[in-house]
């Protein structure tokens, strides 16, 4: 898998495939999948949730340019892969998950993993989590039709944002955001598909 992320992605950060490396993804599947675990695929988990494809995973990781001084909020922990991948290149991560069933195995799985400086909540996600702000990183899992103000705000100044941002909950494209003195400026880094966003500033649970 961090081969193909290598080789065929051009996966770049030496960081970033390390914690692919170390992370064990077929703990965060369902017993049923861990066979495709390493795949180059997203697959379904509970909740009609999902774990990001590989390559999203550190593509999105990479972009944030983390190192450890870094604080990063995660939106959308799903099954807590992102979020273990992330301990391993950040200082201190923050996740947030709405699904509450989802939050807590999320937290038991990287707590099983001896990774303590991750933590999960359930709550909304595109409110962001003030009490920890302002963020070097922020990373939302999900699709919004925009990127949420709250997220917006609670970056740090020289941060980076990393969002699949689409009109439609079917089809986004990976943007970063990197906030400077003078404001915020939006790259697109290619298409993507997520699970929508839910939330305040996101879509509505339908």
């Amino acid at each position: 898998m961090v081969e193909r992320l290598r080789d065929h992605y051009e996966i770049r950060d030496p960081r970033v495939l390390e914690a692919l490396t170390e992370v064990p993804r077929h703990l965060f599947v369902p017993e049923a999948l861990q066979g495709r675990a390493y795949g180059d695929h997203a697959l379904p988990i509970n909740a009609n949730q999902t774990i990001s494809q590989p390559y999203i995973v550190a593509r999105m990781t990479e972009l944030l340019e983390a190192d450890k001084t870094s604080r990063v909020l995660e939106i959308g922990a799903g099954s807590g892969y992102q979020t273990a991948v992330l301990a391993r290149v950040a200082g201190q991560v923050y996740a947030i998950e709405r699904i509450p069933e989802l939050a807590r195995e999320a937290q038991s799985r990287i707590r099983g993993l001896g990774i303590y400086n991750a933590t999960v909540k359930c709550f909304d996600g595109t409110l962001g989590w003030a009490a920890h702000a302002p963020y070097d990183c922020v990373l939302v899992a999900a699709g919004g039709p925009e990127v949420p103000e709250p997220l917006l705000a609670q970056l740090k100044v020289g941060g980076r944002l990393v969002i699949p941002v689409g009109a439609s909950r079917e089809s986004q494209r990976l943007v970063r955001v990197l906030r400077t003195e003078e404001g915020y400026q939006h790259e697109e880094h290619g298409p993507c598909a997520f699970v929508p966003l839910i939330g305040r500033y996101g879509w509505n649970n339908e």
